[in-house]
Formats: structure tokens, sequence, C-alpha cells
């Protein structure tokens, strides 16, 4: 490994055990942005922040040429009752080093960090601009995150988002949209033949939910799953219940757009039917495009991702690839090898390295 990626991807490591030993649950994230401020302050970039999101734009900005945001996120969802380790520990034994959001997604975001600095550290600019955007409220899909940040910046041509994916490209991704559904019925005494029973026509609809399977099944991604998570009716046992909630949670495919998918559930179903939103869309780049070529042209594997990231609320070009692995995410004890960090930082700058957009 060259000197000038190795001294880097020693700062990222460093980086990540602060990063971890500073609590930053979701909506909480203000000491770890001052720690991302510091750090690129430190190493001569000119980082701004809006709210909990630090960013910075590369001074060899150029607004000819098209722009990359390099992203990942630094808050954490909150760690269970099964850790052996200290969540807030940062542990490093042999490679391994163990602490809340190391996997998910401190390591991508502290690579990304690195090979923005590098890209800043050469004398001859790349044909293309760089921004590199840490941010908040990615695990609650918040608004005070990404969707906050993007109207401030130039405008992306390209976003490279930092999940862990063991560096493999995520070509594709599935959405998320969420349903509240009401089936509405009239009350009468449990005893007599009376009344209109919510819970029945409820139970109906989802019966329909359980067998209806969408057309349009993606080659990368499989066809949309829809699961009913949540029901809750009556108030007593001898009162029909008149009305009768329940929650849905759709993984749509990159070939239904939340929106139509929504319309199409309420073509068949009794229940009312409506999205908490529908700005959680999948999304997809193309094979051929140039940085999926270089990517596989450097033995890169690809594949759809079932699980949501940021990239569903980009509406330009995406592509998701970062160090870990995503089965490590929001379990007990969450860790990272040091050896894919260092492996992340390589990776992130052979991708970029000669890319022409």
């Amino acid at each position: 490994m060259p000197e000038l990626i190795e001294q880097l991807a020693d700062g990222a490591i460093a980086l990540l055990q602060e990063l971890i030993r500073t609590p930053s649950f979701s909506r909480e994230e203000d000491r770890t942005a001052e720690l991302l401020m510091t750090f690129l302050t430190r190493h001569g970039a000119t980082p701004q922040r809006d709210a909990n999101n630090v960013w910075a734009v590369s001074r060899h900005f150029d607004s000819s040429k098209p722009t990359i945001l390099l992203n990942s996120h630094h808050d954490t969802v909150k760690p269970g009752s099964t850790w052996t380790y200290a969540p807030f520990g940062a542990v490093v034994e042999g490679d391994r080093l163990t602490g809340l959001g190391s996997n998910d997604a401190g390591a991508s975001a502290v690579s990304l960090l690195a090979t923005f600095l590098y890209f800043e550290q050469q004398a001859t600019a790349p044909p293309f601009n760089l921004i590199c955007a840490i941010t908040a409220e990615e695990e609650v899909s918040g608004v005070n995150g990404i969707r906050r940040l993007l109207p401030l910046l130039p405008q992306i041509d390209l976003g490279i988002v930092g999940e862990p994916t063991q560096m493999d490209l995520a070509v594709a991704e599935k959405g998320l949209v969420v349903l509240d559904c009401v089936a509405h019925g009239r009350t009468g005494h449990a005893a007599r033949e009376e009344g209109e029973n919510a819970l029945y026509k409820a139970v109906a609809d989802i019966r329909w939910m359980e067998n209806f399977r969408f057309p349009l099944v993606s080659k990368l991604l499989g066809p949309v799953k829809m699961t009913v998570t949540q029901i809750q009716a009556g108030s007593q046992h001898n009162v029909v219940p008149d009305l009768c909630t329940f929650v849905v949670d759709v993984r749509t495919n990159e070939l239904y757009s939340n929106q139509e998918v929504v319309e199409l559930v309420r073509q068949h179903v009794q229940s009312d039917v409506t999205p908490r939103s529908t700005h959680l869309n999948s999304s997809r780049i193309t094979l051929t495009h140039p940085l999926v070529q270089r990517g596989v042209a450097l033995g890169r594997r690809t594949f759809g991702s079932v699980t949501l990231s940021d990239q569903s609320m980009m509406p330009f070009t995406t592509v998701k690839i970062g160090p870990g692995d995503s089965a490590r995410s929001h379990t007990p004890d969450e860790y990272i090898l040091l050896s894919e960090i260092r492996a992340g930082v390589q990776g992130y700058i052979e991708l970029l390295a000669g890319l022409v957009l």
C-alpha cells in the first residue's frame, strides 16, 4: 500500500475509534459532527455544517466538470441489551474493532473521508469534482439528514453511498413504503346479529395482501415484498369493533414507484390506505455506467440490495459500496476489521482513479 494511502487509512481508523466512543444516536449526532469538522479542518479541508450534517467541497472544484458525492452517515441505532462488549468501547483485538456503528456505517464514512483527502492532496485535479458529506438521521430516514443537505449542494451527477457491502457494488436497492390501513365497520353487541365487524373486513384485505403477487419481478431485486406487521381492533370482548387498523411494510423494486404501489393496493382492498411517505423509492444504476464497468474490471461483484439507505432519497444516479458486512449491522457486538477499512480506502481510490464520466 503506498505510503500516503497507508497514512490516510491509519487516520481513518483513529477517527472511527473516536466516533465509536462518542454516542451518536439518530437526531443526537451533534458531538460526532464536531469530531468530523475538527478532522477535516486538521487535514486542510474546509468543512461546512448544517444541523448535524458535515461536508466538504474539493478545492479543485470546477463547475464545468461532473460532480461526484461521497456520502455515508454518522448516526447509529441504539444498542440492544445482549451486547457483551461496551458498545462505545472501541475495543481493538488483533484485526477486529468492536463498537456500535463500527460496521454501519462508520467504516464507510471514515474510508470515504480518507478517499476525499487523498484526491485533495494530489497535484493534478481529477476529471470530476468531489464532495464528501457525512450526514445525520440515516437510520430513521429523518428530514434533517441527506434530504436537508441536498438542496445546499451543487448539482450532483453521481453518488457513491457508503454502506457495508464487502466492497461489492450494490447496483440496485429496494425501496420502502409503509401503509397505515383502516377498515371501517359499525359497532354492535357481540351476543346478537348486529353491527358490522371491521376486523373481518381487515382480515379479508390482509388475506389479499398475503396472496397477491406484483407482476413485475426485478432481475436484481426480485419481487415487491408486502408484509402486514401490526394490527389493532376492539376495546372490549362483547362489542363488535367498528375500526380495525393495521400496518403494512412494502419493499419495492425498481420497476415500481412507491406511488404506483400505493395506487395498486388501493384498487384491491376495502380499507383506507395512507402511506406514511412515498419518498423512499427503489434505485438502480445501469450496468453499462462507467463506474460500474470500472468496478467490475477491478473484480467487484454487482448485486441488488434489499436493505434501505439514504440512496433512496437521492434523485440522481447512485451506487452503494463500502467496507464491512451488512449482516453485522444492528447486531450485538458489531465489529469491523481494520484490514477491511484499509481495503476500503484502497478500493474507493482505485474505483475513482482514472474514472471518466
